[in-house]
């Protein structure tokens, strides 16, 4: 047993001091552990500091996105207010703008149909025209009224005429072709007395179907070369008289259109017109005369060019009372006729005289025009470079017209997308002034009017619109078949 004890004793302290290290080790990691926690509770502290100072954040932020919503929301309502106060000038804009349009094409109908188109169409041009125009007709008043007092001295009833006021401030401008309402260029009433014996009364009918027709006779030369139109009268005043002399006749009968004054005067002493006819190539585009030699005192004669439609219906051709009338393509196959009345310088007519154009046959193209729409229509496709007098522009525009079996559209140079796309229907119309003007007038389906003029005369105005209404034609037929 000693022995054994004696053994073990070396290994005991090395147990020892291992013991006794790690009891140390022990200690030591208790002191790390308690620093550790000390550490964790100081990162928890800080943790709930800045979970704090994060919802303050929070709170913060919220309040200042409601603050900006709320000033946002403000200024879009701002914004849309002026939007739509912006879309109500636009509107308005829109609104002048077409009746701007509206207005400035009426007034270059007019003046087309008076041959008094200016060189431009800005407004100092168009108020230049038009206040030319008025002063034009007020003196073709105050002439024409010094004639009819002339006249009215000469016979037992009482003529009175009632001269418009015609104004530029009023905005009165003479009635023709193109709708609008205006002034008769005369308005006559012819008063006569009830005790007038009945030749007196025959006399005075006469005497007023002549005073309707001096009121727009051309002078003539009186060595008796052909006719020729000095004047420069225009023609709305021609179809008003017409309109005037062709009502009083129904009212009357029809009794004294024809008569002469004087019922002593023999044949030979009637004013008339030997060898009339008509000179010129009658066909679109060009120009055709009614010429004659006057006989029998002539020195005054109206004329009136007369349109036969179809079915055999005359219609007077507005503003067309020259002895020059320019043939369009709204004569094309119809005829087209001349009255012509002499008057000598006494007031008494002769015998109207009347004559057709083309040798009694319908108007037709010439085969280089005819050949060139025939192509057109074949191929189903036709391009025409054109002028367009838009709403938001007072100066012509470059545009396209193409023109295809369906429909057509409008390519305005500047623009990127059609300004017209549409497909022919019957409420389409082009509309012709009277004259060598290249212009024509387009009106939609949508009764919107566009003024065209084209860029090769009237020539290539004439091709275009028949081109178009053959288009519109087949197109409107086919819609029925």
């Amino acid at each position: 047993m000693s022995s054994e004890t004696t053994e073990q004793d070396p290994e005991t302290p090395d147990l020892y001091s291992k013991v006794q290290a790690q009891e140390k080790e022990i200690i030591h990691l208790r002191e790390k552990i308690a620093a550790a926690s000390i550490k964790h509770s100081e990162l928890l502290n800080e943790k709930y500091a800045l979970e704090r100072r994060f919802s303050e954040l929070r709170v913060a932020l919220d309040e200042k996105q409601r603050e900006i919503v709320n000033s946002a929301s403000i200024e879009l309502d701002r914004r849309k207010g002026d939007l739509d106060g912006n879309l109500n000038l636009l509107s308005e804009l829109k609104a002048v703008e077409h009746e701007k349009h509206i207005y400035t094409t009426s007034l270059l109908e007019i003046l087309a149909e008076f041959c008094a188109l200016p060189h431009a169409t800005n407004a100092s041009a168009l108020t230049n025209a038009i206040k030319n125009l008025h002063d034009q007709l007020q003196w073709n008043i105050k002439s024409n009224n010094d004639k009819l007092a002339v006249l009215a001295s000469m016979t037992g009833n009482r003529i009175t005429v009632q001269a418009p006021v015609l104004g530029i401030n009023n905005t009165q401008f003479p009635s023709g072709s193109n709708g609008m309402g205006g002034f008769s260029p005369y308005r006559q009433k012819i008063e006569t007395r009830d005790d007038a014996p009945e030749n007196v009364l025959a006399k005075g009918s006469n005497e007023v179907n002549g005073l309707a027709n001096h009121i727009d006779m051309r002078h003539l030369e009186k060595n008796g070369s052909p006719l020729r139109n000095d004047s420069g009268y225009n023609g709305e005043n021609m179809n008003e008289i017409n309109r005037f002399r062709h009502e009083f006749d129904r009212r009357t009968g029809n009794q004294f259109t024809q008569q002469p004054m004087m019922n002593d005067m023999t044949d030979d002493d009637y004013p008339w017109i030997e060898n009339f006819q008509i000179l010129g190539y009658a066909k679109p585009g060009c120009e055709i005369s009614g010429a004659g030699y006057p006989r029998g005192g002539t020195s005054l004669c109206m004329f009136q060019w007369v349109r036969y439609n179809p079915d055999g219906t005359p219609e007077f051709i507005e503003g067309a009372t020259y002895p020059t009338y320019a043939v369009t393509a709204d004569d094309v196959d119809k005829l087209i006729a001349v009255e012509c009345i002499p008057m000598d310088e006494h007031g008494r007519q002769g015998a109207i005289v009347k004559m057709f154009a083309n040798d009694n046959h319908k108007i037709t193209c010439d085969d280089e025009m005819q050949a060139e729409i025939d192509a057109h229509v074949s191929k189903g496709l036709a391009r025409f470079d054109v002028l367009i007098l838009l709403e938001s522009s007072e100066n012509w525009e470059h545009a396209t017209l193409v023109l295809r079996r369906s429909g057509f559209l409008v390519n305005v140079e500047k623009d990127q997308e059609p300004l017209i796309s549409e497909k022919y229907s019957r409420d389409l119309s082009i509309k012709i002034p009277s004259g060598l003007s290249a212009q024509f007038v387009l009106t939609g389906s949508n009764g919107i009017s566009y003024p065209f003029q084209t860029n090769n005369g009237v020539r290539m105005r004439d091709t275009l619109v028949l081109t178009m209404r053959i288009f519109q034609s087949k197109a409107l037929d086919g819609g029925r078949g």
